[in-house]
């Protein structure tokens, strides 16, 4: 089985998005590059430096499923049933949506915990990553010892409040190993944490 991983780009304390979900200036690292990196979604083509551009492709060929939850799937109106790194997505939530309209998406909707989400998306990702988001799912897994791998896209932001990449209440005090990857870009540094067991 491959590894579960959770990826965020990350203000330099601590949050992922606003706590409207606006991710501000987070994402501008995506567009201040020369190389152009395509998605699955034709109007959306990141711009990247080479360094980056390295970094993502690892990340895009390496997947093989994502975990979200459902604020996400609904901020993002389920990537209109295809995600831009087109692999299956399984969404965490109480209720599937009564309307999605895509029925022959890639998406599975679980209604019994974050556990049974990424036990089902390891066996579709078989030996390669599942992702998770961070915020919600991201601690859910660690609190219950499913996270593999703390990946974070550090961006030189102060936003002094909003969605945190863990919550507070996560797993108390979890001390994660020394990175395996530090990428230095233009406006982002790429790391790699490895979560230790016992």
């Amino acid at each position: 089985m491959g590894k579960v991983v959770s990826q965020a780009a990350m203000s330099l304390d601590g949050f992922i998005a606003q706590h409207d979900n606006d991710i501000g200036t987070l994402f501008d690292f995506y567009d201040n590059g020369p190389v152009e990196i395509a998605t699955a979604m034709p109007h959306l083509t990141f711009h990247v430096t080479e360094v980056t551009a390295a970094y993502l492709r690892s990340v895009m060929e390496g997947l093989g499923a994502l975990v979200v939850g459902r604020t996400l799937f609904d901020v993002t109106n389920g990537w209109d049933g295809r995600h831009p790194f087109d692999v299956p997505v399984f969404v965490v939530t109480h209720e599937p949506p009564p309307h999605w309209g895509h029925d022959d998406a890639p998406f599975t909707f679980v209604t019994d915990g974050v556990a049974a989400a990424v036990e089902a998306a390891r066996r579709v990702a078989g030996d390669r990553v599942v992702g998770v988001t961070a915020g919600t799912i991201a601690s859910q897994c660690l609190r219950l010892g499913l996270l593999d791998e703390v990946c974070v896209d550090l961006v030189p932001v102060v936003l002094g409040e909003g969605r945190r990449y863990f919550e507070d209440s996560a797993a108390g005090a979890v001390l994660l190993g020394n990175p395996t990857t530090s990428i230095a870009g233009d406006r982002v540094t790429h790391l790699v944490f490895p979560v230790t067991r016992g």
